[in-house]
């Protein structure tokens, strides 16, 4: 397949044959007060365009009828997929209410009081998309995310805030340490700081540090986030979930670069450049009070979307294989059955279930069935599965207890997994970072796979 060198990017594209026609779509405001404006989609637009009020829209309209994000266009294919994102008044295509539908040009689409005429052209030139399959640790080849490699190539590059919004479990973390390591901080850390992991009483000490003696149970100076990432990269995990009484706080640190521990007195500067990553709507919890607008526009500099895995329908078997090899089953090829069915499920856990599956069945072989998807209930091991005993002779003990399937599949689960991380480590030299890069998974979820096996092990 011929490719082109792009300069912009400093990488190469894919000029794909066989169709020597490329679709545009051109959407008109023809009624409402935004009447005249235009805005265009090709191929090459990085990622779906969000439709609304809110300045973080690409179709940004004043409309106050419109909803901060009221809907969203995407390019699939030669056509234009358009969704309602839970607006208030609803989206209407030709007078039709609509949730999701593919536009094909010729449409006039209404949201508030805002009417859009959606028209298609086309031109001679080929579809281009960039030849990437990876970026960093992130994996995928469809042109949903082929299209955001250059946006992330240039990200990487800057300095600036970068928010990264997805569903649970479609990469935010990787994505986040994958702009880390190929930008110019990637000697320095990679701290990531989860807003829901710490108790609500512990928060501000954790992101910003405090002194001995500031409050009970603080007998030793310690160090914040920010200062830990100084040089380097901090992110800011699950950031629509911080408490709304720290976030003025965490705004002048950003602002300033400059931290103050709690009970100290000193201003600590800082040189971090801060990414943010949610699962959650930032623009619908700003509109209910839930969260600061101005550090809502303080962090939503730049803005990538993850698209969900039953988006990139193309990646499963390409993200399948990876996990397949990286968790051990390199030696083998996956069954095509396995794969058929890897491919026809829609993926709700995203891209960590579809690992978390991958490992079920390496570790499971025949006894995980042939559900995927199955819901999973943690259980405690049995005290002598804690030994460095054969494998098969802990499955023979599990499956004489004569438990449920799903409790007896999650304790081979935990077990395999325990004895991953152990192996791993070893491989490595107990170097966590070497040992999460192998496995194919981020430093952050290493650490609490390993602290969750610890805790159960007494």
């Amino acid at each position: 397949m011929p490719a082109r060198y792009n300069a912009d990017t400093g990488t190469h594209v894919l000029i794909r044959p066989g169709y020597p026609k490329q679709a545009t779509f051109i959407l008109r405001v023809s009624d409402g007060p935004d009447k005249g404006k235009t805005f265009v989609l090709d191929p090459t637009t990085p990622q779906r365009m969000l439709a609304g009020t809110s300045a973080s829209c690409q179709i940004c309209l004043t409309d106050p009828s419109v909803s901060r994000r009221h809907a969203a266009f995407d390019m699939i294919d030669r056509r234009l997929r358009l969704t309602d994102l839970g607006s208030s008044n609803g989206t209407y295509v030709n007078g039709i209410s609509i949730v999701e539908v593919v536009l094909d040009g010729g449409e006039f689409v209404r949201m508030g009081q805002t009417t859009i005429h959606v028209q298609m052209q086309e031109s001679e030139s080929a579809t281009i998309v960039s030849d990437r399959t990876t970026f960093g640790r992130v994996v995928g080849a469809s042109d949903e995310m082929r299209r955001l490699y250059p946006l992330c190539e240039k990200l990487a590059q800057s300095d600036v805030p970068v928010l990264i919004e997805g569903e649970t479990g479609c990469g935010k973390e990787v994505l986040a340490e994958s702009l880390h390591e190929m930008g110019p901080r990637a000697s320095g850390p990679f701290v990531v700081f989860d807003c829901m992991a710490a108790p609500p009483n512990l928060l501000e000490s954790a992101l910003f540090g405090h002194e001995k003696g500031a409050f009970t149970g603080a007998v030793a100076s310690r160090a914040g986030v920010f200062e830990q990432a100084h040089h380097g990269t901090l992110l800011i995990d699950e950031i629509g979930d911080l408490d709304i009484s720290l976030q003025p706080k965490l705004l002048r640190a950003l602002q300033r670069s400059e931290v103050q521990r709690i009970g100290g007195s000193k201003v600590i500067k800082v040189d971090v450049r801060v990414l943010a990553a949610t699962r959650r709507n930032l623009d619908e919890e700003v509109q209910a009070g839930r969260f600061r607008d101005d550090l809502y526009f303080r962090l939503n500099v730049a803005r990538i979307e993850l698209p969900p895995l039953r988006r990139r329908r193309g990646d499963i078997r390409l993200l399948a294989q990876t996990f397949w090899d990286t968790l051990g089953g390199r030696d083998r090829p996956i069954p095509p059955e396995l794969m058929a069915r890897l491919e026809s499920y829609s993926w709700p856990g995203n891209v960590r279930e579809l690992y978390n599956t991958i490992a079920r069945h390496l570790a499971l072989g025949e006894l995980a069935g042939n559900q995927i998807g199955d819901g999973i209930r943690r259980s405690q091991p049995p005290s002598e599965a804690h030994g460095s005993g054969d494998a098969a002779d802990f499955i023979d003990q599990v499956v004489a207890r004569a438990l449920p399937l799903p409790e007896a599949r999650q304790i081979v689960m935990e077990e395999f997994e325990r004895r991953y991380l152990e192996h791993a480590l070893a491989l490595h030299g107990g170097n966590v970072t070497r040992a999460a890069a192998a496995a194919g998974i981020a430093r952050r979820y290493f650490h609490l796979l390993r602290a969750r096996h610890t805790k159960a092990g007494g």
